[in-house]
């Protein structure tokens, strides 16, 4: 390719096509909104799929650094019953098939890999029309505009770009989650780190879900989800963290405390995330110039894939550029071929949870817990 690709969004798909183009001295400008990379927290811990996320950061040659950011032990898994009883207890067996980094470090080891001057930070777009021949503009919030060749949405669920080639938007799957951290667990909340254990925990019942993770410095980060519409979230104050962290809890009655814990003791204020997703099989007649990747593309309930799919994106999307040099619209052609059947099985992962309706997902969710502790049912406590 002669001319850059105009990329919007610096998330881990943008930035893994970046370093691919820069692999093949393909040029490449990331516009994002966020005004730094420490503009806001980057989300928790990551398991990296040797299937596909380690794929993209093979394919951009950080496997070493990559390495470095790995947790060790953090692969561990258990399942645990609402009133604390282990039915599930899976070691780190050490073999790196989903090691877990942080998302931060791992964004930030992609940004480190590219030249200076590639993202380009506080350009909020705003707004994409065509201008015929496969060009695109792009205007941003303090009024600039960027003209571009290709054009590459990895902007997330609410996609900019995505007009351009679907007239899809993301609805809410019927369950939110609310987002704790409990700091030095191991001396302030030993019982409740004791129950996560070391790496993942899940404990689950009736449509109430409890997720844990083991982070970096001591930290538990705990995913608290419900199955409720909308309109009964907004009916917690959320500003009010003491109040909100009892109403959530209220729902989780009869639950070990050690469990409650992370919701009633933890030491950051309650962070409400509505969940979204896009149609199931969502997909797009080839437009020239522009395409999508990640959750701009096929966002999904979360189902562990999220992260791993948006960088197979970003890291096939620059192979195809790099392997069709003199025509961009055959590159888009083959990775798009490929990409959305890969997007469409990932979201059927958990029986279509969030396409639909909001009673297949806990039900998909039990079913896994329940194949686990089959595979190894000598496992149980």
């Amino acid at each position: 390719m002669t001319h850059g690709v105009t990329i919007i969004g610096a998330g881990l798909g943008g930035l893994m096509l970046a370093r691919v183009l820069h692999v093949h001295r393909i040029p490449a400008t990331v516009y994002e909104a966020e005004t730094s990379p420490a503009a806001r927290a980057q989300g928790g811990m990551l398991d990296i799929h040797d299937y596909n996320g380690q794929l993209a950061i093979e394919a951009a040659g950080l496997l070493d650094e990559f390495r470095g950011l790995i947790l060790e032990g953090r692969q561990a898994m258990r399942i645990l019953d609402p009133d604390g009883t282990v039915l599930f207890d899976e070691a780190d067996d050490g073999t790196g098939g989903r090691p877990e980094v942080q998302r931060g470090e791992l964004r930030q080891m992609l940004l480190d890999s590219l030249p200076p001057g590639t993202v380009r930070w506080g350009h909020k777009a705003t707004g994409v029309r065509p201008l015929g021949d496969g060009r695109h503009e792009v205007t941003f919030a303090d009024g600039g505009t960027v003209v571009s060749s290709l054009l590459v949405g990895a902007d997330g669920a609410w996609s900019r770009v995505r007009p351009l080639l679907s007239a899809a938007t993301p609805e809410y799957i019927g369950k939110s989650i609310v987002e704790t951290h409990l700091f030095e667990a191991d001396t302030r909340h030993p019982a409740t780190a004791k129950a996560v254990g070391g790496g993942s925990m899940i404990a689950l019942k009736a449509e109430r879900e409890i997720f844990a993770h083991r982070e970096r410095g001591d930290t538990l980060h705990a995913y608290v989800g419900l199955y409720q519409p909308r309109e009964w979230f907004a009916a917690i104050d959320f500003t009010d963290a003491p109040a909100a962290a009892a109403r959530i809890a209220e729902e989780f009655g009869g639950w070990a405390p050690e469990l409650t814990a992370l919701i009633t003791d933890a030491d950051t204020a309650p962070v409400l995330r509505p969940l979204h997703a896009l149609p199931a099989g969502h997909r797009w007649g080839r437009v020239p110039g522009v395409t999508l990747l990640g959750d701009a593309a096929h966002l999904a309930a979360p189902n562990g894939e999220g992260a791993n799919l948006a960088m197979l994106d970003g890291a096939e999307l620059g192979q195809a550029l790099a392997a069709h040099p003199d025509d961009t619209e055959a590159a888009l052609t083959a990775y798009e071929e490929a990409m959305f059947p890969r997007g469409a099985e990932a979201a059927a992962l958990f029986d279509g949870a969030g396409a639909h309706g909001t009673d297949s997902g806990p039900n998909a969710m039990q079913d896994l817990v329940t194949m686990l502790i089959q595979r190894e049912p000598g496992s149980a406590a």
